[in-house]
């Protein structure tokens, strides 16, 4: 009751947050509709072919994060072919629950399909997604440079500092996941005094803290190394995707490094832990705020960013019930590693 009680609550969010978003842009969900019917089928199949790369690349990461010669002893090999339907079961799971709590069932699939440890899957998710933010402000920062740098865009001077300010923090933040386990220590010592006379909060600090530094200590650095290498090619993908879409959607105008930035925002929004339902209203707002700074008109860039959504959260849906699926046919063939010898024979 209580799960149902987050669900409709959260519908709720969604529905009042794009019907604000459809309001304040002037559009109503009949053009959206319109536009999503309009998209050329050469468009459409190659946007689609594109998002299905993603999802190999992603079971790569999720499996040069779990590689371990030792555990591979006594375990099951994390192949490609055993984490493909784990990524696509989970990637519907995180893009449907609110809150990003679906996030969470990548450590229940990894625990079933390969028995991973709670702590090791927890760890695995837990750097994964620091890569992605990584990669995602590396690639928004590098769009910012070329679009202000080559003057993209009606206010080059303000996006040209924001690519300024985005590179060094991505700088920084990858050389935190290098050196994860060293720099929380050092940060758990220098806010310590804080966290100590700050209550709850300072509480909540300290466990977050302890739960960083014990994730990062999860994943050696080869590990880290093998899964920074699979990031790039997955956000390429992924803003590869929105960018083939934009152009079918009525944003012709724009080049690569616009798609980047006006998707990039979206994405960010999108990664926020206060997204509704599938994400619906955040990530349609970095959309339209991202494409209207690069000179985009607000009625198609609300049109365009609710129909691309709408098309997106169909194929997740659609690839991650298969997941689903293949993932449940894949545990009825294998035996518990686990067993005993004499248990299978009995």
């Amino acid at each position: 009751m209580k799960n149902l009680r987050s669900v409709l609550s959260s519908l709720a969010i969604t529905a009042l947050l794009v019907w604000a978003l459809l309001y304040w842009s002037g559009v109503g969900l009949a053009q959206v509709l319109k536009a999503l019917g309009d998209v050329p089928g050469k468009v459409y199949w190659a946007a689609l072919a594109v998002q299905l790369c993603i999802y190999p690349l992603r079971a790569a990461r999720f499996r040069a994060l779990l590689r371990n010669a030792a555990w591979e002893k006594e375990h099951r090999v994390p192949t490609l072919g055993l984490l493909l339907p784990i990524t696509l079961a989970h990637s519907l799971m995180a893009y449907v629950l609110p809150a990003k709590v679906g996030e969470a069932s990548l450590v229940l699939y990894l625990r079933r399909g390969l028995q991973v440890p709670a702590a090791r899957g927890l760890a695995v998710l837990f750097v994964a997604r620091l890569l992605d933010l990584v990669c995602v402000t590396a690639f928004l920062a590098v769009a910012c440079l070329v679009v202000g740098g080559l003057e993209l865009c009606p206010d080059p001077g303000r996006i040209l500092v924001l690519g300024a300010a985005l590179l060094p923090l991505a700088f920084l933040m990858a050389a935190g996941l290098i050196k994860g386990a060293w720099f929380v220590e050092r940060l758990q010592s220098l806010l310590g005094p804080l966290t100590r006379r700050g209550g709850r909060l300072g509480s909540f600090c300290t466990k977050v803290l302890q739960r960083l530094g014990e994730a990062l200590g999860e994943v050696s650095n080869a590990a880290m190394l093998r899964a920074a290498l699979w990031s790039p090619p997955i956000w390429l993908g992924v803003f590869l995707f929105y960018a083939i879409l934009a152009q079918g959607f009525g944003l012709q105008d724009l080049g690569f490094a616009q798609s980047v930035f006006g998707a990039g925002l979206a994405v960010l929004f999108g990664l926020l832990p206060i997204s509704a339902f599938a994400g619906f209203g955040s990530q349609d707002a970095g959309w339209v705020v991202g494409f209207t700074a690069m000179g985009a008109v607000r009625e198609v860039a609300m049109e365009s960013g609710l129909a691309i959504h709408l098309l997106y959260a169909l194929h997740i849906v659609v690839l991650g019930l298969i997941g689903h699926a293949w993932a449940l046919r894949q545990s009825a063939g294998f035996e518990p590693l686990d067993q005993a010898p004499e248990d299978r024979d009995s």
